[in-house]
C-alpha cells in the first residue's frame, strides 16, 4: 500500500512542482510586479525605512497589544513569518540545489525571489484586506477570506471561490503535519543525533514539551517567543557565514562568474551537457526559491492578517521584505560559503564532496571553524526547523479553524504536538514527499485567487502611493476600504 501511495504521490508531485507550476509561480509575481510598477524597485527606499529602519525608529511598530487586544504587532507579525519561511531550506535546500543545479541555481533562485517578493506583497494586502474577526477577537485571514469573499463576490463565482477556500483549508492542514512539523523535527533528531550523540527520542520529548509550551497558548505566545527567537538566529548565522565568506573573499570573483555563467549555459553542470545544465539550474533554482521564502504558497499571509496595521500596503512591505530576507540575505548567504570554501568546482560547478544537504553547509563552516562548524550548523538547523514548526503551527491552526470552527483548534493543537513525537523517531522519506505535494497544492486556488483579485491590488496600491509617498490631496482613501478600514479601526496601531 505505501508503495502505491509513493507511486501516485510521486506522479501528481512531479506535476505539481512541474514547468507549468513554475511558469504559473513566476507569472503571478511578472504580473503583479509589473501591475505595481516594479514597487519593489521604484519604491525600495520607502519600504525599506517602514519595515527593517522603522524597527528601530517607530515605537509602534515593535509595541505590544494589550491583553484584550488578540492582535499582533507588525514586528511580531514579520518575525512569525520569517520563523516558517526561514527554515532547513536556507540550509538543506540551498545545499540541494547547488548539487542538483549547480552554481547557475542560485542565480535562478534571485530570480524567483525579485518577482515573488511582490506575490507575498499581493497576498499580505489581500489578506489585510478581506480579513475578519473570529468570536474570540482574533484576526483571521489568509487565502481561504479572499477566496471566499474576494473572488466569491465576483458574478457566478461563489461556489468557486467557496470549493477554492476549503481545498487550500485542506492542502494547508495536510502540509501542517508534515513539511510544517514532522520533517522539520526529523532534521533536527537526526542533526543533533549526528552532532552530539542525542538519541531521537529524548529530542522529540524534548521538542514536543517546548511546542506545548508555545503552541497551546495561540499566536499572541507564539508572536511573543518568535520575535525573541528569530532575530537571534538570523543574526548568528548571517555572523558565522559572513565569517566564512570573509576569509574566503578572495573567490567572490570567481563566485560571481559561476554563477552567471552556469545560470545561462555558458558552462555545463558537472561536466554535462550544457542544455541540460541550464535546465536543472532553472528548476532547481526556481524550486528551492520558492521552498524557501514561500511566495505563492499562501502561507505567510495567515500570520501577517494578525498584524494590527490599517492599511493593507504597510502589511504588503513587510511581506516584499519578509523575501528579501529570507533569499536574497540568508539563502545567499549560505551559497556563498558553499561556493567559496573549494567544496565545488567553480569551472564545471560539480560538487567535490560526498556530503549532501545540511553536511555539506556543515563541511564549509568546518573549512575555517573547524570541528565547530558542522555542531555550528547542527544548532541552526535545530533553532530554525523549530521556529518553523511554531510558525506553522498557527497556519495549521488557521486552516483547522476556517473548516470547523473557533472552538475545534485546541483539537489540533493537541494532535499537532502529539506528531512532532512521531516526527523525531520515525522514517519520514514518504512524508516529506507527502508534505511538498500539499504544500505545492495549496499554491494553486491561492494563485488563483491573487491574479483574480490583481486589480483590487493594483488600485489599493496606487491609492496609497498617491496618498502617503507622492502626498497627492486630491487623492481620497478608497471608498470601499474606507468602509472596511472603519470596521478595524478599533484597538489597532494609529501610526499608519
Amino acid at each position: 500500500m505505501l508503495d502505491l501511495i509513493a507511486s501516485v504521490n510521486g506522479k501528481v508531485n512531479n506535476f505539481v512542482w512541474g514547468l507549468p507550476m513554475l511558469v504559473l509561480l513566476v507569472g503571478t509575481g511578472i504580473l503583479m510586479t509589473c501591475l505595481t510598477k516594479v514597487f519593489q524597485l521604484s519604491h525600495f527606499g520607502f519600504w525599506m525605512k517602514y519595515t527593517f529602519g522603522s524597527i528601530f525608529t517607530d515605537k509602534h511598530i515593535t509595541k505590544h497589544t494589550g491583553e484584550d487586544d488578540q492582535s499582533i504587532s507588525q514586528f511580531q507579525s514579520l518575525c512569525t513569518a520569517l520563523a516558517a519561511t526561514i527554515g532547513t531550506g536556507n540550509i538543506v535546500g540551498v545545499a540541494s540545489a547547488l548539487i542538483a543545479g549547480g552554481p547557475g541555481a542560485i542565480f535562478w533562485m534571485w530570480i524567483v525571489a525579485f518577482f515573488g517578493m511582490m506575490t507575498n506583497y499581493s497576498e499580505n494586502v489581500l489578506g489585510i484586506y478581506y480579513r475578519k474577526k473570529n468570536e474570540r477577537g482574533e484576526w483571521c485571514g489568509g487565502a481561504m477570506y479572499y477566496l471566499r469573499d474576494g473572488l466569491g463576490s465576483k458574478k457566478g463565482c461563489k461556489q468557486i471561490g467557496a470549493v477554492l477556500a476549503v481545498l487550500f483549508s485542506l492542502f494547508c492542514l495536510l502540509a501542517s503535519f508534515g513539511i510544517g512539523n514532522m520533517s522539520q523535527i526529523n532534521s533536527i533528531a537526526g542533526n543533533m543525533k549526528s552532532a552530539f550523540g542525542i538519541p531521537n527520542i529524548v529530542t522529540g520529548i524534548v521538542l514536543m514539551v517546548a511546542a506545548g509550551l508555545v503552541v497551546i497558548g495561540g499566536i499572541k505566545r507564539i508572536a511573543s517567543v518568535t520575535e525573541k527567537l528569530v532575530p537571534f538566529m538570523a543574526i548568528i548565522y548571517i555572523i558565522g557565514a559572513l565569517i566564512v565568506c570573509i576569509v574566503n573573499i578572495d573567490q567572490f570573483g570567481a563566485v560571481f562568474g559561476a554563477i552567471f555563467k552556469g545560470a545561462f549555459a555558458m558552462k555545463a553542470v558537472g561536466g554535462g551537457i550544457v542544455g541540460s545544465g541550464v535546465k536543472l539550474a532553472v528548476t532547481w533554482g526556481m524550486k528551492r526559491g520558492v521552498f524557501s521564502n514561500e511566495a505563492g504558497l499562501g502561507s505567510s499571509v495567515m500570520v501577517h492578517s494578525s498584524s494590527n496595521v490599517k492599511e493593507p500596503v504597510r502589511q504588503g512591505m513587510w511581506g516584499i521584505f519578509e523575501v528579501f530576507a529570507d533569499t536574497i540575505v540568508v539563502c545567499s548567504l549560505t551559497a556563498f560559503t558553499v561556493l567559496s570554501s573549494g567544496l565545488v568546482d567553480l569551472e564545471t560547478g560539480a560538487v567535490l564532496s560526498n556530503s549532501e544537504g545540511s553536511a555539506l553547509v556543515g563541511e564549509a563552516f568546518s573549512t575555517v571553524f573547524g570541528k565547530v562548524g558542522p555542531m555550528f550548523i547542527a544548532v541552526a538547523i535545530l533553532l530554525f526547523a523549530f521556529s518553523t514548526v511554531l510558525g506553522w503551527s498557527h497556519y495549521g491552526t488557521k486552516a483547522f479553524e476556517y473548516l470547523f470552527g473557533t472552538k475545534a483548534v485546541i483539537v489540533y493543537r493537541v494532535i499537532f504536538i502529539v506528531f512532532i513525537l512521531g516526527g523525531a523517531t520515525m522514517s519520514l522519506d514518504l512524508a516529506w514527499d507527502l508534505s511538498d505535494t500539499f504544500n505545492g497544492l495549496m499554491a494553486i486556488p491561492n494563485l488563483i485567487g491573487v491574479i483574480t483579485l490583481s486589480p483590487v491590488v493594483y488600485k489599493i496600491t496606487a491609492n496609497y502611493v498617491a496618498r502617503k509617498i507622492r502626498h497627492e490631496k486630491e487623492a481620497p482613501m478608497l471608498s470601499a476600504f474606507s468602509e472596511i478600514q472603519r470596521e478595524q479601526e478599533k484597538g489597532l496601531d494609529e501610526s499608519d
